[in-house]
């Protein structure tokens, strides 16, 4: 086997999500771009927030095509941020470990490649979880490597933790796991040199919402049937109440003179279940069709509407 070599390429791609994540919005971003504000097509939007970055397929695509002076990402999920952090600030470093830990890897047979998995799954949940994810340290490059290794690896690239955030996902079967994907985290890190990063709240959007300011939403989405209460990306349920909580942040926003867009479920896609209809009243309701990509069971994989809310 020939190891991986770690290379300095000149940075010729365009960036993408570093991790499979659910709810994703690659596959939707030609629908949501045609939604749009008008005045963000005209690069008349100086400012750009993302609260639940997720996977930060939005953010690349605004990147790729549009100008901003500022951009804040935020999301609860505290190795997300790392991630993010590590890849914006020490990408090269980065790029290393995971070399290191694919040749480790793949020197392994199908068997033991199984076994060293878990063996990093119990090293990635022995990280602690109790400090300040905000002040950036080089000790988070290990573990930013670890997160996209077991993305890379585990079973149907779910992210889901237990009551105590241990993240409990068993390993999955893949042949050849892409774990280095070198030029495309070189155009990630080039990306996020115009964001701030930061573990917080979504209400902490208002702080910096203004008119020159375009908001997405992408929260955990409200299940749609009893088979799809699946939203632990997270220790903390994301339920009826923080929609309402955060609608409430969409209507300050909105009175602040920020452009506003919000990707969530489609309770009608099963039942007469109006919730966001009610919810968002005043606003703009598209529906839009999504194709269900990370499902346990594959015939459950099919399409599916989802809702866009826009305050323009």
């Amino acid at each position: 086997m020939t190891n991986l070599a770690v290379s300095y390429n000149k940075i010729t791609t365009t960036a993408r999500p570093v991790l499979k994540w659910a709810g994703g919005k690659t596959q939707l971003l030609p629908q949501l771009n045609e939604l749009l504000p008008p005045k963000l097509k005209v690069n008349a939007i100086k400012t750009y927030i993302e609260p639940f970055v997720g996977g930060a397929a939005m953010f690349f695509n605004l990147y790729k095509n549009y100008d901003f002076q500022n951009v804040y990402l935020f999301d609860t999920n505290q190795e997300l941020v790392i991630l993010y952090n590590v890849i914006k600030n020490d990408v090269r470093l980065l790029i290393k470990e995971l070399a290191n830990i694919s040749n480790e890897y793949f020197a392994l047979s199908e068997q033991d490649r199984d076994e060293y998995y878990y063996l990093r799954r119990d090293e990635y949940n022995a990280f602690d979880k109790n400090f300040d994810v905000n002040k950036y340290s080089k000790d988070f490059i290990r573990r930013a490597a670890l997160t996209i290794f077991i993305n890379r690896t585990c079973f149907n690239g779910l992210y889901r933790v237990n009551s105590k955030n241990k993240f409990n996902v068993p390993v999955g079967k893949y042949k050849n796991p892409r774990i280095l994907d070198e030029e495309n985290l070189l155009s990630v890190s080039e990306a996020l040199q115009i964001a701030e990063i930061k573990h917080c709240d979504f209400s902490e959007t208002l702080k910096y919402a203004d008119k020159d300011t375009f908001i997405y939403y992408d929260p955990p989405y409200r299940p749609i049937s009893k088979t799809s209460a699946f939203n632990s990306y997270s220790v903390n349920d994301f339920d009826d109440d923080e929609q309402i909580r955060l609608k409430n942040i969409f209507d300050l926003c909105g009175q602040k003179g920020a452009l506003q867009m919000e990707s969530n479920s489609d309770p009608t896609n099963y039942i007469e279940d109006l919730f966001f209809d009610n919810l968002y009243i005043k606003y703009k309701i598209h529906r839009v069709s999504a194709t269900r990509i990370i499902n346990s069971n594959a015939e459950k994989r099919g399409s599916i509407r989802e809702l866009v809310i826009t305050n323009y």
